[in-house]
């Protein structure tokens, strides 16, 4: 697990990260998101000892990471695909590591038939493409076989075999008990592949709740009806606690504010045919650019 306690980072007069509290658990995909500049980089930074916080505390199984003593083994992480030295091959730089951390030289082979890069192990890391560097660096966080693993935007350059592998080693890992953290600008891959969302802005937190739960909170969601009386159904409905209600065509009618069985019920009891009534369900990127619409720090403006 990882723990995060009050948790703030400022740069000068810049806070980057505020108060940030929440649990990160084991068992579970957490997606962590939020716009750039956002804070999620430095949030992952204090948690691995690489940034000090300002206040607060990050905690890897109860403990600073400065505290564990073969860290690989308990922690593994990918910030940074070009973290590598450009003229080490990919065995060469996962061997270092792993010498570093007691961990016997045969996981590197391991690690290497996992990500797929066997045949390029002799390779110079430095003539990797963007989606090779990606895969030998999921190899270097899963080196150690650790318990706590996280990712910052591990999918990029890879390809859509390579997405899809990702995101079932993310649900992999997180099946055998693991904590996975992995942050993600594509909202369409974070709905498929978390269990849980946190969700930040301007370096504070918005949301921290199941996928489900994040976008059953939209005002998109939505149910639409089509019937021969839209005005009768339209005036029933307007009379519900919290109901929004538009006219959509000549025979149809888009609701919010009112879940589906209740819109058909009022309809049965008006006595109103239907010949539509379907639940339209935001997608998460609606849903998340609901929650972060006013934390958006380098917007565009205009066309």
């Amino acid at each position: 697990m990882i723990t995060m306690r009050g948790l703030t980072k400022r740069f000068g007069d810049r806070v980057a990260v505020q108060d940030l509290t929440l649990d990160v658990a084991a068992g579970k995909v957490t997606g962590f998101l939020g716009p750039n500049g956002a804070g999620k980089s430095t949030t992952m930074r204090m948690v691995l000892g690489l940034d000090r916080p300002t206040a607060g505390e990050a905690l890897v199984g109860g403990r600073p990471y400065a505290a564990l003593r073969r860290p690989l083994r308990e922690v593994g992480a990918l910030l940074d695909a070009k973290a590598v030295h450009p003229g080490r091959s990919a065995r060469a730089h996962l061997l270092a590591m792993a010498r570093s951390n007691a961990i016997p030289a045969r996981r590197v082979d391991e690690v290497l038939e996992m990500v797929g890069l066997t045949a390029v192990a002799g390779k110079r890391a430095g003539s990797f493409s963007l989606g090779m560097g990606q895969r030998l660096g999921i190899a270097g966080a899963l080196l150690g076989d650790p318990r706590v693993l996280m990712f910052d935007e591990p999918v990029n350059g890879l390809d859509p075999d390579g997405v899809l592998w990702v995101r079932r080693l993310m649900r992999s890992l997180a099946a055998e008990g693991r904590t996975v953290f992995v942050s993600s600008h594509l909202m369409s891959e974070m709905q498929q592949t978390a269990d849980r969302l946190v969700v930040i802005g301007r370096g504070r937190l918005l949301a921290d709740a199941p996928v489900a739960d994040v976008i059953a909170g939209s005002s998109r969601n939505a149910v639409r009806v089509r019937t021969p009386r839209p005005d009768v159904l339209a005036a029933r409905l307007a009379a519900e606690p919290g109901a929004e209600v538009t006219r959509s065509g000549a025979d149809g009618l888009v609701v919010t504010g009112v879940p589906v069985e209740r819109v058909g019920l009022i309809g049965h009891e008006a006595g109103v045919p239907l010949y539509e009534l379907s639940a339209q369900e935001a997608s998460l990127e609606e849903a998340y650019m609901e929650l972060t619409g006013t934390s958006v720090e380098y917007g565009v403006t205009g066309r």
